[in-house]
């Protein structure tokens, strides 16, 4: 197992590539999509759970996590690896997207962002250096640069003020995380929806050197075509030899629109949290099993699925659970959709390596547009 932090591509069809990132907690095959653990556990899933699903990586939140349990227990407790049971790769985000949220419980300054916490209202403050140090108590493999997640609508002088900040910080997280082999530091690209802007954002971040690029500030409300209009002129903007990390995404066609624009990597709480509300990816299209058209359907989910919910139970039974208010909903339309996903993620990267990536994707939108198969 290598000690070091690499990356290196495999194929390439068009703007897509497929590739292997190494780290000492083991390899990641790109594209990935990284299943989303907020405060240490992906919902209604258990570790090894989750990896037979076929997820190399998961991601920590740092936000959650510094205020409870907090950074420095978990790192009594062996790190964010031990304490979770999960031995593999964990990319922690740095936090900026969840304290920029808050609104009225935080007060940004050139230093960084005091807030509130949303558990019991005690004051924190979070800064490059302070992200930098938490994710570096959790034990990170992948460590995102502490930034401010630009809003969206925002003006072109909002959108440059607020890409300014981020290099800002990104020059201090850069300072501050310092030399960890065998651990990587990720930029992040903003600019809102302005190209020179996110040009500029990149050259900046490529002059003070980090092993990743993330492409920060979409999905943020403004769309899948205008997502895909800035990342049809973003992505190229960074650097091909180290992974490119689409924050936040998402649907199963924004995933799919990604990759083919050449993103290697992303994230998304749109499969667990779907299935603990009744929403089922599939080949189709998605399914909502809490319609009444389920309740005597002795069919599978999804016909060729090979997860727990699909090759052990009816939709008559999931409907019931799901209805029923019944825990073992969740788990198993939780782990269908992060199955859905892997599946996703394992055929776009031998479309890839095969050079048929468009017909894979004209495949998968014919899928999605015939819709769920009729009741019998």
């Amino acid at each position: 197992m290598t000690t070091q932090f690499g990356f290196s591509l495999a194929a390439a069809d068009g703007a897509a590539r497929t590739g292997v990132i190494r780290t000492p907690r083991g390899e990641i095959r790109t594209p990935a999509f990284m299943p989303v653990g907020t405060a240490g556990s992906v919902k209604a899933m258990l570790p090894g759970n989750v990896r037979a699903t076929g997820a190399d990586v998961v991601l920590g939140n740092t936000y959650h996590l510094m205020l409870r349990p907090g950074a420095e227990r978990i790192a009594a407790l062996g790190g964010l690896h031990r304490f979770m049971n999960w031995p593999r790769p964990i990319l922690t985000d740095s936090g900026g997207y969840q304290v920029m949220s808050l609104a009225g419980l935080r007060r940004l300054t050139e230093e960084g962002v005091r807030f509130k916490s949303h558990l019991d209202g005690s004051s924190h403050m979070l800064t490059p250096e302070h992200s930098m140090e938490v994710q570096r108590l959790l034990g990170s493999d992948i460590v995102m640069a502490f930034d401010e997640c630009t809003p969206y609508p925002a003006t072109e002088a909002e959108a440059r003020a607020s890409m300014e900040l981020s290099m800002r910080w990104a020059e201090r997280s850069r300072a501050a995380f310092g030399d960890r082999p065998g651990h990587a530091l990720f930029g992040i690209q903003q600019g809102g929806m302005h190209p020179e802007l996110r040009a500029e954002s990149a050259a900046r971040l490529q002059d003070i050197g980090f092993d990743g690029y993330a492409l920060g500030g979409l999905a943020v409300g403004e769309g899948q075509e205008m997502m895909l209009r800035m990342l049809d002129v973003s992505v190229d903007m960074l650097p091909a030899q180290k992974p490119r990390y689409l924050m936040g995404v998402g649907k199963p066609g924004d995933i799919v629109g990604a990759v083919r624009r050449g993103v290697d990597m992303m994230d998304c709480v749109l499969p667990t949290r779907s299935g603990r509300t009744g929403q089922a990816f599939t080949a189709r299209g998605p399914v909502n099993l809490r319609n009444a058209r389920h309740r005597d359907d002795p069919r599978p989910l999804e016909e060729g699925c090979d997860c727990p919910a699909c090759t052990g139970y009816s939709r008559a039974f999931l409907h019931h659970v799901l209805r029923s208010g019944e825990a073992v909903s969740m788990i198993l339309l939780s782990w269908h959709n992060l199955s859905y996903y892997q599946r996703l993620m394992s055929g776009l990267r031998d479309a890839i390596s095969r050079g048929t990536l468009e017909d894979f994707a004209a495949a998968f939108e014919a899928g999605q547009q015939q819709g769920d198969i009729a009741a019998p």
